[in-house]
C-alpha cells in the first residue's frame, strides 16, 4: 500500500515529512562518499538531533509550562513571551471592558525546516485579501472568490469573520484592523439570501462574539446580535426545532431535501447553545437562551434507541427520522456542546453534564470498537447494526473525551483520557473486510484542510504534555505547508495517497479559523487561552467561561410554549 502523503489512515498520526528527512536519503553501506558529503551528513545528523531533543526531552515539572520563547524552533511562533489573557470580567449583562491581551508579531523564518505558523496565516490571509476580498472563501488556484450554498447567494465575507480571532491571537493586528474595517463598512445581514443556520451561527456569531471578547470593539457585538435576530425565525416550527436553512430577509425556513424526509439534523440544531447563551448574557434578551433550552428539554423527553441519539429529527412531528447515529458528520458537535455547555457555565450546568455522560456511555457501549490490528475507532449505527467506518470529523472526539475526563462519573477520568489518546485518525476510512483504517473510495481520500485531528493533538498536549503530540503537530504543519500551499493560498487535495496531489482549489474559511489556530496553540504556552477561562466553540472561536455566581441569565426559568 502506498504511504499517504498528508493524512493519517491509521488514526494514530500523520505520516509525513519529519524534520531532517530531506537530508537523509537512504544509501547502501558499500557506497563511497566524498569527505564533503560525510561532513554534511554529520552536520545534518547534529541538526536532526537538536530538533528531536526539542520534542522528546521529558517535561520535568507539572507546573512549569513549556514556552517556545526559549526554544530553538523560533520561527514557528513569536520569540516574545507567550501572550496571555486575563480572566473574563465579572458577570454583567453587557461587559464593557476589553480583555487585557498583548501579542508581538512573529519574527521572520530562521531555518528552512521551520514552518512559521503566523507566516502561513499571513499567506492564507494575504492571498484572500488580494484575490477574494469580501467573498466568502477563496479559490487559490483560479485566484478568485468562492462560495457554497451554506452561505446562500450573497458575499458575506465568511473568511474575514472566521479568521478575526486567529489574527488577533497571532498578533497580526494590521490584518485584524483590515477585517474590522470591512465588517464595519460592508457586512450586511439584510440581504435576500438563504443560509445555513448552523454554519452562520458557528462561523459568524461565534467569530464575531470571540472578536468582541478579545478586542472589546462594540461593532462585533452589534453585528452578532443583528445576525442572531435574523436567525430567530428559523425556530418557528411546530416543535421549536429550527429549520436547517433560513432566508435572512424573509425569515422563511426549510430543511435540506436529502435529510431523511425533511428532517432537521442533530449536529445542526444541537450546536447553538454556546453562542445563544452568550447572546442572552450580553443583551439581556431571554429569547436566545429559551430557544436552546427548549431543544434540550424536548430531546430529554424522547425515547432513544439503545440510549443513542439518531441524527435526524422531524421539526413538524417531533419524531426521529432514519435511525442513523454517528459521532462524525451529522451528530458530532451535538455531543461536544453538551460538554462545553457545562464547562462554559463554570461547571454549574449539571443537566448538560449528565446528558453528556449518558450519551458517551451509550456511544462507548455500541459504537466504539477495536480493529483486528488494535486500532480504536468510532463506528456508525445504521438501522440496527454497526457500520465499521469512521470519518475524519469523528477524530475531534479524542479531544472531547480528554476535555470531558475531569468530572467523569465513577472515577473514569483516566479511562476517558486514555480513550481520547487512542482515537486519532482522509475523510473516511474503514475497518472491515481485512482493512485497517484504509480509505477505499476515491471520494474518501481527500483532505480539505480540516482541523479535527490537530484539535485533538492540542487537547491531548494540554492534558498530558506528552511530546509526541507536538511532534505529530509539527509534521502536520510541514505536510500542509508542503502539499497544500499554492501561490494563491492553501488548497485541499483530492488524494492523500499521492505525493503529487490534485488540488480541489478551495481555501476553506475554517482553515484560518481552526486548523492554523489549533497548530499555533499547540506550540504556545498553556497560559495562552487557558481552559479555566475559555471554551472554544466548534469553529474554534473562544468564548469566556461565565462565572455567573448569583447572577441569573434572563429567561433561565423554564421556557413556556
Amino acid at each position: 500500500m502506498t504511504t499517504p502523503a498528508l493524512l493519517p489512515l491509521s488514526g494514530r498520526r500523520i505520516p509525513t515529512l519529519s524534520p531532517g528527512a530531506a537530508s537523509f536519503p537512504h544509501h547502501r553501506a558499500t557506497l563511497r562518499l566524498s569527505e564533503k558529503f560525510i561532513l554534511l551528513l554529520i552536520l545534518s545528523a547534529f541538526i536532526t538531533l537538536c530538533f528531536g531533543a526539542f520534542f522528546f526531552l521529558p517535561d520535568n515539572s507539572k507546573h512549569k509550562r513549556f514556552d517556545l520563547a526559549s526554544a530553538s524552533m523560533s520561527g514557528l511562533i513569536s520569540q516574545s513571551p507567550a501572550p496571555s489573557l486575563s480572566p473574563p470580567p465579572s458577570p454583567s449583562p453587557s461587559p464593557s471592558e476589553p480583555f487585557s491581551f498583548t501579542v508581538v508579531a512573529p519574527p521572520p523564518l530562521t531555518c528552512p525546516l521551520v514552518v512559521s505558523l503566523p507566516q502561513m496565516m499571513k499567506h492564507a490571509w494575504d492571498s484572500y485579501r488580494q484575490y477574494g476580498w469580501g467573498h466568502n472563501e477563496l479559490k487559490p488556484l483560479a485566484k478568485k472568490g468562492h462560495s457554497t450554498n451554506i452561505f446562500g447567494n450573497s458575499q458575506l465575507g465568511a473568511t474575514i469573520v472566521d479568521a478575526l480571532d486567529t489574527l488577533y491571537i497571532m498578533g497580526l493586528h494590521d490584518e485584524f484592523k483590515d477585517g474590522q474595517e470591512w465588517i464595519e463598512q460592508n457586512l450586511d445581514f439584510g440581504v435576500n439570501a438563504e443560509v445555513s443556520v448552523f454554519e452562520v451561527n458557528i462561523r459568524f456569531i461565534g467569530g464575531l462574539l470571540a472578536a468582541y471578547y478579545l478586542s472589546g470593539q462594540e461593532v462585533f457585538k452589534l453585528k452578532a446580535v443583528q445576525l442572531a435576530e435574523k436567525l430567530l425565525p428559523a425556530f418557528n416550527t411546530p416543535t421549536g426545532i429550527p429549520w436547517a436553512m433560513v432566508n435572512l430577509k424573509s425569515g422563511v425556513g426549510r430543511n435540506w431535501g436529502w435529510a431523511s424526509a425533511g428532517s432537521s439534523i442533530l449536529a445542526e440544531f444541537g450546536t447553538l447553545h454556546m453562542e445563544f447563551v452568550h447572546l442572552t448574557y450580553l443583551t439581556g434578551n431571554p429569547a436566545y437562551y429559551q430557544k436552546v433550552m427548549h431543544i434540550r428539554k424536548l430531546l430529554a423527553k424522547m425515547d432513544r434507541p439503545n440510549g443513542l441519539y439518531p441524527n435526524y429529527l422531524n421539526p413538524r412531528t417531533g419524531r426521529w427520522g432514519q435511525h442513523h447515529t454517528s459521532v462524525g458528520g451529522l451528530g458530532d458537535s451535538f455531543y461536544e456542546y453538551l460538554l462545553k455547555a457545562w464547562l462554559m457555565s463554570d461547571k454549574t450546568d449539571t443537566e448538560a453534564r449528565k446528558t453528556y455522560d449518558d450519551a458517551i456511555e451509550a456511544i462507548e457501549r455500541h459504537l466504539i470498537r477495536k480493529s483486528n490490528g488494535g486500532l480504536t475507532f468510532i463506528g456508525e449505527w445504521k438501522n440496527g447494526h454497526l457500520e465499521r467506518k469512521m470519518g475524519h470529523l469523528a477524530c475531534f472526539a479524542g479531544g472531547m473525551f480528554a476535555l470531558g475526563a475531569d468530572g467523569s462519573p465513577d472515577d473514569k477520568a483516566g479511562h476517558y483520557l486514555q480513550l481520547g489518546a487512542e482515537i486519532l485518525g482522509p475523510e473516511a476510512f474503514k475497518f472491515d473486510s481485512g482493512l485497517e483504517a484504509v480509505a477505499v473510495r476515491q471520494n474518501e481520500k481527500y483532505y480539505i484542510l480540516r482541523p479535527e485531528v490537530i484539535e485533538t493533538y492540542w487537547y491531548m498536549w494540554r492534558f498530558t504534555h506528552d511530546p509526541k503530540y507536538r511532534q505529530w503537530g509539527w509534521e502536520a504543519a510541514q505536510a500542509i505547508d508542503k502539499y497544500c500551499r499554492v501561490s494563491g493560498g492553501f488548497s485541499g487535495v483530492k488524494d492523500v495517497y499521492s505525493s503529487n496531489p490534485t488540488y480541489d482549489d478551495v481555501q476553506q474559511s475554517f482553515f484560518l479559523a481552526e486548523t492554523l489556530k489549533y497548530l499555533y496553540l499547540l506550540f504556545s504556552s498553556d497560559d495562552l487561552m487557558p481552559f479555566e477561562s475559555w471554551v472554544f466553540n466548534t469553529e474554534a472561536h473562544p468564548l469566556p467561561v461565565l462565572h455567573l455566581g448569583n447572577f441569573t441569565l434572563p429567561g433561565s426559568e423554564p421556557a413556556q410554549r
